[in-house]
């Protein structure tokens, strides 16, 4: 019998092709960069799930659940949702979802929009500000519950997009790691959809039928930096299918001495033979 989380999910082929993908995807990521290792007294783990009720969040609690049911996965989960304040946000649909799936959980309710709303004038984008309050909250929270790490849901398609608007407008090569360590050094920050397409996630989601709760604090972010590297990958897929596959792989295959920081790369020790 599948997790509780599986109970509206189709029968088909095609699903259940899409379901092992995924998984097989995630389990992959977790392997590869050390994501489920022992915690410092040596049991397993304990992760903060962090649920903003899209559609990646969803979907890495399900695949998380999944690897823990086939006895895939070490690690503890406890989801949590942070109720940011937002005007007409419907309180009840997280809690009523994490009730029924009988997962460990935490709804916290901390009003960061009117935090942001009074620092931000109206025609300024507010998804810097509020990732970082929220961020500050979820780490607290993670303290609180004893947890090793915070789990987020972002996937191949976010880090592509991190990675052109670093490199577009601020002027730097940077991405969004699988894994790093907070600034104080106490927890680890987690991406296990880091392998996983957006397509598919958006596929899976529609097919699970997950209670999707739209993030209406920015209202149309039609304009966003991140809504235009979404456009331009967008229009190379379309022209040259699998361009996003060839460009994420170029995150994992990073050449130092072909670029030009000398931080990083020590060119002016280089010496010739004699």
């Amino acid at each position: 019998m599948l997790p509780a989380a599986y109970a509206n999910a189709p029968s088909s082929v095609s699903f259940k092709k899409l379901r092992k993908r995924l998984l097989r995807q995630t389990q992959e990521a977790i392997r590869r960069f050390g994501m489920d290792g022992p915690a410092a007294d040596g049991g397993p783990q304990k992760w903060l799930i962090c649920l903003s009720g899209g559609k990646d969040s969803y979907t890495l609690l399900a695949a998380l659940m999944d690897l823990k049911w086939q006895g895939a996965l070490k690690a503890e989960l406890v989801a949590c949702n942070l109720d940011q304040g937002q005007p007409g946000f419907p309180k009840h649909i997280l809690p009523d979802y994490l009730k029924g799936l009988g997962v460990a959980h935490r709804i916290i309710t901390e009003d960061t929009y009117s935090i942001v709303t009074d620092k931000l004038p109206e025609n300024k984008t507010y998804c810097s500000l509020c990732s970082r309050l929220r961020r500050g909250i979820l780490y607290r929270v993670a303290r609180e519950e004893s947890c090793d790490a915070i789990v987020l849901g972002h996937h191949r398609d976010d880090a592509l997009e991190t990675f052109m608007m670093n490199m577009f407008h601020g002027g730097r090569m940077a991405a969004m790691p699988p894994k790093l360590v907070n600034d104080e050094g106490d927890l680890f920050v987690l991406r296990p959809l880091i392998l996983c397409a957006e397509d598919d996630i958006a596929k899976f989601a529609g097919a699970m039928k997950f209670p999707i709760i739209p993030c209406n604090l920015c209202g149309s972010q039609d304009g966003l930096q991140r809504q235009a590297m979404k456009e331009m990958l967008d229009e190379w897929e379309r022209r040259r299918p699998g361009r996003r596959e060839v460009m994420f792989r170029a995150l994992q295959n990073v050449r130092l001495s072909h670029l030009a920081d000398e931080k990083v790369w020590d060119f002016e020790g280089l010496t010739r033979k004699p």
